[in-house]
Parts: structure tokens; sequence; C-alpha cells
């Protein structure tokens, strides 16, 4: 089962994220900024990884994040969620690789689902 990444500024987010994913089996780190997130991403090197990546964070608000991401580790599954998303933002990040593009307020089960599925397709 690979460790699940989640990168969020908003404390209750990461927490509840963090309790359903461990609930399912899942290894949880969090991040709460991209620099944050580097640092965890350094440390586990070729073993597998989920990201689910918030949007905008308090060092970046903008795609260049994923971008550096897809560069360090194609292989990585990535989840974009954001509350200030649009088409276009969703396009892009699905052109750059993310599994999906999920609005917030999101069902945190869902979410849960959708990790599943990123796993389960890069398996």
């Amino acid at each position: 089962m690979p460790a699940v990444l989640v990168v969020d500024d908003e404390a209750l987010i990461r927490w509840s994220l963090s309790e359903a994913l461990s609930e399912s089996g899942y290894v949880v780190c969090l991040a709460a900024t991209a620099a944050e997130a580097r640092a965890v991403m350094e440390t586990f090197d070729n073993r597998p990884l989920i990201v689910v990546l918030d949007l905008r964070l308090p060092d970046v608000s903008d795609l260049s994040f994923l971008r550096e991401m897809r560069q360090r580790r194609p292989d990585v599954p990535v989840i974009m969620m954001t509350a200030h998303g649009t088409p276009d933002d969703a396009a892009k990040a699905h052109g750059l690789g993310a599994a999906r593009f999920v609005g917030k307020p999101f069902d945190v089960a869902e979410m849960v689902r959708f990790v599943d599925d990123a796993w389960k397709r890069s398996a």
C-alpha cells in the first residue's frame, strides 16, 4: 500500500483526510506548504506514493508545484483539489498528468475512493 501525502494549508482538511485515509489502511504524511511537501517527497525516493494536492498554497498559487512534482516523480498519481479552480485550471492539471481535479468542498469518503482508484491504476 502506498503512502499518501496530503498537501493543504487548511488544517481541518489535512486532519479529516488523514483520519479517513488512515482508517482505510494508508500511511499518511501531511504538509501545509509546497516547501514542506518537497521535504516529505525527498524522504520517499522511489517508494509508492500518492499526492492529494491543493491548487493554492501559501507559497505556490498555480500549477507550478504540480509541474515540478511530475518532473521529479512522474510515477506518482496526483489528485488536485481546490475551492477556487476554473475549467481552465482543471484542463491544465489534467494536461500535466493529474489523475483528478476535485472541487472543494468534497465528500471525504469520495476522496478516499479517488485515492483507491489512483492506486489501482498505478499498480
